[in-house]
C-alpha cells in the first residue's frame, strides 16, 4: 500500500509477515527511547494516541529520548533530550556505523544473536550462503565490498559527526532496555526496504526484542480488542501488483512481469487496467506521485475507459471521474469506529446515525448491495441483512469473544467501550523470546533473519535498474535521487515530505480554518535561503524535471541545511501552465518505484528553489 509498502516488504524478510512492535505505554519500562523518523506528535495526535502514551510512560521511567530526523518535529518541541539531524535516506549508513562501534566495543548481545537469529556471523549462516556474507563481515569491511563501516565513513554520508555516532552507539549499547522505533517516513524512499531492515538491526544487535521496555525497531504496536468486522470474502484472482504501480498497469499492463515489476501470483499480467473504482481515496491524483504524468494517462480515454469515484467532497481525484457518487458521511449512517494505535488500551466507538442522508447520498453498503443484486448475487452478498442487521450480527460475534461487552442497545447509549491490555503492555514476539522452538516466527528459518536467503535469490533473479539494490543483508544503499547524486548539480536540494498536523493525508485539506492555522509552507534552512535571497514568507518556485509548485516559505533552523520539507496532502490547484499554487508535493515526486516492494519513494526528490 501507499503507507507501508517498503517497511512491510523489508521487515517481512527479517521477522516474517507484518513486523509488530511494543506498545508505547511500555516505555515506562525503558531507559532510552530512539525515534527514527517517527513523529507521533503530528501523525498520531489524538488524546488517546501515541503522543499521550509516550509522555505518560516517560514520566514514569524518565527515559532519555533521542529524535533522529532531518526535521525538528513537534514530537520534540522541547520534550526530547536530543535532536540528531540526518540527511534523508542515510539511516542505514548511520546504523552500520553504530553497529561497527558496538561490535568493536563488545556491546552486542551475542547470546541473543546466536539463539534467535540467522546471519549475524559465520556460526548462524544458512547452508549455501557465501563465505564472509554475514552481517558482521559487512560491517567490519571483511565482506565483498571491503569497506569498514566506521563512524568516519558514515559521517561523510549522514552529516552526523563521527564523535556523535560513537556516543550514540554507546548509549544504545548500554541502555537496558532501549525502545528503538521507526516511523513510516524513512521507508518511503528509493532505498526504503534496506533502510527499514537496517534500523531494526539496532534492536536485534542489543537483544531488545520480545522484552518489556524494548522494541523490535519497527513502528510501535498496540493492544487490540477482538472485535469482529465485516467479512471481506476471498478473491479467487490471486494476481496482484503494488498499489503504487497502478498507472503503469494502465499504460503497459501486458508488459508487467514478476521479475521486473513485482507482479505477484503470476509471471506476468495478461491485461491492462481498463476501469478504476476509487472509494474514499484521493490517490488518483493528489496522493499519487508525479501528478503531471498521471494527468496525461487519465486524459487518454483509450487507456483507462471508466473511472468511478465515491466520496464526500470534490477532491482532485473526483474531478477525473466518469461517474461520481456521493457517499454518506459518518453522521449519516450507523457504524463502529475502531482505534488502531491506542497503546495498551483498545477501544471501539458506537458511531450512531445523527441525521438522515442528505440529497442523493447513499452509504457504500447500499450501493454495493444494489450492484450485487443487478449482477445476480444480491442474496449471497447481503445474506439477507441490512447495514444495521450486519452490525448487530457482528456485535454478537464480538460479544462471544469479549463477554464484557454490554448488550447492543446498551452499548449504543454508552457510546464507547474500552479495555486495557490484561498483560499490562503489548510486547511484540514475547512468546518467541520465551520459547523460540514452540513459537517460531514465520520466516523460513523460524528465527529473526539478518541474512535472508530469499532476498539473495531475488537479487540474483530480478531485473533491476541502475541504482536499485536488493540485498540479503540490511546494508546501506544510496538509492536514487540521494545526497551526493550527480543530479544535484542541477537540483541541489533534497526534498522530503512529511505528514502535516492540519491534515490526515489530504483529508481536511479543504478546511479554511485549518489552512489558516497551519498554512502550507516549504521549510528551508536559513543557510539555503540566504544563498538564494529568500526571506521568510516569500513566495517561491520549487521545481525539477517533473513539474513546478508555487508556495510560501518557512525559513527555519528546524530543518537540516541542504534539505527542504513540504507537508504532503495539500489539494492540487494547477493553473493553465500546469504550475501548482497549493504546494502539492506530488507534482514533484517520481513514479519510479522502490526496488523490492515497488512502493512509492515520495521522500526521494531533488529540487531547486528560487524566489518567484
Amino acid at each position: 500500500d501507499y503507507s507501508t509498502a517498503q517497511i512491510a516488504a523489508g521487515l517481512n524478510y527479517t521477522y516474517g509477515g507484518w513486523a509488530d512492535g511494543n506498545s508505547p505505554s511500555d516505555i515506562e519500562n525503558s531507559k532510552l527511547v530512539v525515534l527514527f523518523g517517527n513523529n507521533p506528535g503530528e501523525t498520531r495526535m489524538s488524546g488517546g494516541g501515541v503522543t499521550y502514551y509516550v509522555e505518560q510512560a516517560r514520566e514514569k521511567s524518565n527515559a532519555r529520548m533521542i529524535i533522529i530526523d532531518p526535521r525538528y518535529t513537534d514530537t520534540g518541541a522541547g520534550r526530547e533530550d536530543e535532536w540528531i539531524p540526518i540527511r534523508p535516506g542515510t539511516d542505514a549508513a548511520l546504523v552500520s556505523a553504530l553497529a561497527y562501534v558496538m561490535i568493536n566495543e563488545d556491546l552486542v548481545d551475542k547470546p541473543f544473536l546466536d539463539k534467535y537469529c540467522v546471519g549475524y556471523d559465520e556460526t548462524t549462516m544458512p547452508a549455501g550462503a557465501p563465505a564472509n556474507g554475514h552481517y558482521k563481515a559487512y560491517i567490519l569491511g571483511e565482506g565483498p565490498d571491503g569497506v569498514a563501516k566506521t563512524p568516519e565513513w558514515a559521517a561523510r554520508i549522514t552529516g552526523i559527526p563521527a564523535a556523535r555516532i560513537v556516543k550514540l552507539a554507546r548509549e544504545i549499547g548500554t541502555a537496558k532496555p532501549a525502545y528503538i522505533t521507526q516511523g513510516w517516513g524513512p521507508q518511503r524512499r528509493s532505498n526504503g526496504e534496506t533502510a527499514s531492515r537496517a534500523i531494526a538491526m539496532l534492536s536485534i544487535l542489543t537483544g531488545n526484542v520480545g522484552i518489556n521496555g524494548g522494541n523490535t525497531g519497527a513502528r510501535e504496536g498496540s493492544y487490540a480488542i477482538p472485535f469482529v468486522r465485516m467479512p471481506t470474502l476471498t478473491n479467487p484472482v490471486q494476481t496482484s501488483i503494488s498499489m503504487f504501480m497502478w498507472t503503469d498497469a494502465i499504460l503497459r499492463g501486458e508488459e508487467m512481469t514478476a521479475t521486473r515489476d513485482g507482479v505477484r501470483g503470476k509471471d506476468k499480467l495478461d491485461v491492462p487496467i481498463k476501469m478504476v473504482w476509487n472509494y474514499a481515496g484521493n490517490c488518483l491524483v493528489n496522493q499519487h506521485s508525479e501528478i503531471n504524468r498521471t494527468h496525461d494517462i487519465l486524459q487518454d480515454e483509450s487507456k483507462c475507459e471508466m473511472i468511478v469515484v465515491i466520496d464526500n467532497h470534490l477532491t482532485s481525484s473526483a474531478k477525473y471521474a466518469d461517474i461520481l457518487l456521493p457517499d454518506c458521511t459518518a453522521s449519516e449512517q450507523m457504524d463502529f469506529c475502531m482505534d488502531a494505535s491506542a497503546g495498551n488500551m483498545g477501544y471501539v466507538i458506537f458511531a450512531d446515525q445523527a441525521i438522515a442522508p442528505r440529497f442523493e447520498s447513499r452509504n457504500i453498503y447500499d450501493m454495493t448491495s444494489e450492484i450485487a443484486k443487478r449482477m445476480g448475487v444480491g442474496e449471497q452478498f447481503t445474506e439477507g441483512r441490512t447495514q444495521e442487521e450486519w452490525l448487530r450480527h457482528l456485535y454478537e460475534q464480538s460479544r462471544a469473544a469479549l463477554p464484557e461487552l454490554p448488550e447492543f442497545d446498551e452499548f449504543r447509549k454508552q457510546g464507547i467501550f474500552k479495555k486495557r491490555d490484561p498483560q499490562g503492555h503489548h510486547v511484540a514476539y514475547r512468546d518467541f523470546r520465551e520459547d523460540p522452538q514452540a513459537n517460531p516466527l514465520t520466516t523460513p528459518s523460524g528465527k529473526i533473519e539478518i541474512y535472508s536467503a530469499q532476498l539473495a535469490e531475488l537479487r540474483d533473479t530480478w531485473e533491476l535498474n541502475d541504482g536499485d539494490e536488493i540485498h540479503p543483508l540490511p546494508v546501506y544503499s544510496a538509492g536514487f535521487e540521494h545526497a551526493g547524486d550527480p543530479l544535484q548539480e542541477k537540483y541541489p536540494l533534497q526534498m522530503t515530505g512529511f505528514h502535516y498536523k492540519s491534515r490526515t493525508h489530504s483529508t481536511y485539506g479543504n478546511v479554511d480554518v485549518l489552512k489558516a492555522a497551519c498554512p502550507q509552507e516549504l521549510w528551508i534552512n536559513p543557510v539555503d535561503a540566504a544563498k538564494r535571497g529568500i526571506a521568510h514568507g516569500d513566495n517561491v518556485k520549487v521545481f525539477n524535471d517533473r513539474g513546478e509548485v508555487r508556495v510560501n516559505v518557512k525559513v527555519t533552523p528546524r530543518i537540516l541545511p541542504g534539505v527542504v520539507g513540504l507537508g504532503e496532502g495539500a489539494w492540487y490547484s494547477p493553473d493553465g501552465d500546469r504550475i501548482d499554487h497549493a504546494g502539492s508535493i506530488n507534482v514533484l515526486t517520481t513514479q519510479r518505484p522502490s526496488p523490492l516492494a515497488k512502493g512509492n519513494p515520495s521522500h526521494s526528490n531533488l529540487v531547486e528553489v528560487v524566489k518567484a
